[in-house]
């Protein structure tokens, strides 16, 4: 069975808005490397579209970038397939993407017993849904040493029907003072 990562970056305080923060060169390499041993992206409407189509074109026109983000980009643009969950995005971007209207339940469950890599997923409205379902097998938290004091917060809105127990299992501390922490579900 595949596993379900849930990969994001957050401040001290739990902000994930991608606005309050930049990611390190430490960090990009780290988020590259998530995303080489992953081969389909789960995302909801908004942090597709933050996505789309910008690292696809940064694979494709690297001009004036990082080579930390050249290198994402390339992991990112060869994924296999995209899934978004949405009921208003109209049509997707490329053919790599699939925009599902259906049951986020029943879809995930198909897609963890399908052969092939890990399935990563970002942002804030889909990965909750996704834990509250008790359907995330990996949680990468990237604690940046900020507190941001605004923003959106990590699993904002989640409903549990009862607690979530993780087991941490691993962490690397970057130059920056960031860490990342590598839970699995109990």
């Amino acid at each position: 069975m595949r596993n379900v990562i849930y990969a994001i970056n957050t401040t001290l305080d739990g902000c994930c808005d991608h606005n309050k923060f930049f990611p390190d060169e430490e960090t990009m390499a780290y988020f590259t490397q998530l995303t080489r041993d992953a081969d389909t992206f789960l995302y909801g409407r908004k942090t597709y579209q933050l996505m789309v189509p910008y690292w696809p074109d940064v694979a494709k026109n690297p001009s004036g970038d990082r080579k930390v983000d050249i290198e994402f980009a390339r992991a990112f643009d060869a994924i296999n397939k995209i899934i978004v969950f949405s009921q208003s995005l109209d049509s997707p971007e490329g053919n790599k993407t699939r925009i599902v209207r259906t049951s986020l339940h029943d879809e995930v469950v198909k897609l963890k017993q399908e052969q092939g890599k890990n399935i990563l997923t970002g942002g804030v409205a889909i990965p909750s849904q996704l834990a509250a379902l008790g359907l995330i097998d990996e949680y990468h938290f990237v604690v940046h040493p900020i507190v941001a004091g605004e923003g959106r917060r990590l699993f904002e809105g989640i409903d549990l029907q009862e607690q979530l127990q993780l087991k941490l299992v691993g962490s690397t501390f970057f130059k920056s003072g960031g860490v990342a922490l590598r839970y699995l579900k109990q």
